[in-house]
């Protein structure tokens, strides 16, 4: 069944989504590139369209009156690193407490070029013993693509390889700002 949010990402905007997201209780959620501060908003109308129950991390930064109630009410959570509470454990601490919930980070982090990704979803995903899935926006295609999911977890170097495939012919808003990790 179609939802608001999948009518105004295909029908007025134009864009489309591909693939079919894994039968997955939980997971960390990759999506990437993150060039735009749009990007979220056609990340959220596509995860609800998929209709995964989701959770998006975002800056504690964004979270000032009145934009906190609008990050919360598009399923976001604020996250900054704090000793012994930093975002890794309080998504650790989600995930083992809930039956079904992917979280949805952008490991860039930042709008801007990165070349080094933050490793912090991977280490969510081995703490809570969960897979990454990988999706992307692609601005060249106008499509959000559910790219597959990486089971095995145990060498960050092989899983950051896998997921520079998976991205290598991704194009973002700002092509320029987008880089696959240089980290192996």
């Amino acid at each position: 069944m179609r939802t608001v949010s999948g009518f105004v990402l295909t029908n007025l905007l134009g864009w489309r989504i591909k693939g079919e997201f894994p039968d997955l209780k939980k997971s960390i959620t990759i999506f990437a590139p993150h060039t735009a501060h749009i990007d979220a908003l056609y990340g959220k109308l596509g995860f609800a369209e998929i209709g995964i129950k989701y959770l998006f991390l975002s800056k504690k930064e964004l979270f000032f009156f009145p934009m906190n109630l609008v990050m919360k009410k598009f399923g976001s959570m604020a996250v900054r690193g704090v000793k012994d509470k930093n975002a890794i454990f309080q998504v650790v601490e989600i995930l083992n407490n809930t039956d079904e919930l992917h979280i949805v980070i952008s490991p860039e982090g930042w709008i801007r070029k990165v070349p080094k990704w933050n490793k912090g979803f991977y280490y969510m995903a081995v703490k809570a013993k969960v897979p990454i899935t990988i999706t992307s926006i692609d601005y060249k295609k106008k499509e959000m693509e559910i790219k597959g999911v990486i089971y095995e977890l145990q060498d960050y170097a092989t899983v950051i390889r896998q997921i520079n495939l998976m991205y290598k012919d991704v194009t973002g808003k700002v092509p320029q700002n987008f880089s696959l990790s240089s980290e192996n």
